[in-house]
């Protein structure tokens, strides 16, 4: 938690976008939606015949979120069997459209939720975000290990807020440590996807609803999240898979 997964989630999405493909975004935190937010949205999504809906389409993402159906102050106060059905229905009763990737914004933890997607949902694969620190890699170590238990293959490690460069001086500090991205991918056997920095201006845009691919595509910030990206389906593409799995729903 803390890491910085939704962002990087929607930046991703939004990358491969950029790069021509049709991408989806599902919200996976039931109890804590930020995709709204982040998509500068508040939609309500629609339905043409009160069973399917149609997803909310942000900066020409497909997306879906708790966060569209529900008031975003009041608080989703549901036990774990709730929160695992809302969650199917979100992903089987969207009605998305001809979708090259479903990127799904996970929640902290490796609870009901991670283990719901993991055994229920044929994922491709998955990406673990962390922070340099020691702190969050024993939970991004934990979440990886719990893929690895339920046959997800691990594209990569995200190690965001890697370094923080001073606005004004250029001075670079590792606010939160160093190697942590690297000591996490030897230890585990998976590669380094990218590094990112710890930039006021990517949070700034995320709050403000226009993220970082979406608001300042040329900027350093914004073809790092593109390179990333690409070396995520890169690695889909050339083994990380044995077929890419298909998503099939019916009214029956």
């Amino acid at each position: 938690g803390g890491v910085g997964k939704s962002t990087v989630a929607v930046n991703f999405a939004l990358a491969l976008q950029a790069a021509g493909a049709r991408v989806g975004l599902l919200d996976a935190d039931i109890y804590g939606p930020s995709q709204p937010r982040m998509l500068g949205s508040s939609a309500r999504p629609s339905s043409p015949d009160g069973k399917i809906m149609n997803p909310v389409v942000a900066h020409g993402l497909q997306a879906m979120s708790i966060g569209f159906l529900v008031d975003d102050t009041q608080p989703t106060i549901w036990r774990g069997p709730m929160v695992t059905s809302a969650l199917m229905q979100l992903l089987t009763e969207t009605r998305w459209q001809d979708l090259d990737y479903l990127i799904i914004d996970m929640p902290p933890g490796t609870g009901d939720i991670a283990l719901t997607l993991s055994q229920r949902i044929p994922l491709s694969g998955a990406v673990v975000v962390t922070t340099p620190q020691d702190i969050a890699l024993l939970d991004a170590r934990k979440g990886l290990e719990m893929f690895k238990k339920v046959n997800v293959s691990v594209l990569g490690v995200v190690e965001n807020m890697s370094v923080f460069c001073c606005p004004n001086c250029g001075h670079q500090t590792a606010v939160f440590g160093t190697g942590g991205g690297d000591r996490l991918a030897q230890d585990t056997g998976v590669e380094v996807l990218g590094r990112l920095p710890l930039d006021a201006r990517i949070r700034e845009l995320a709050d403000s609803g226009n993220p970082t691919v979406a608001a300042e595509p040329d900027t350093d910030a914004a073809k790092l999240y593109g390179e990333i990206a690409l070396r995520a389906v890169a690695r889909l593409a050339h083994g990380a898979v044995e077929a890419f799995p298909s998503i099939e729903m019916s009214d029956d």
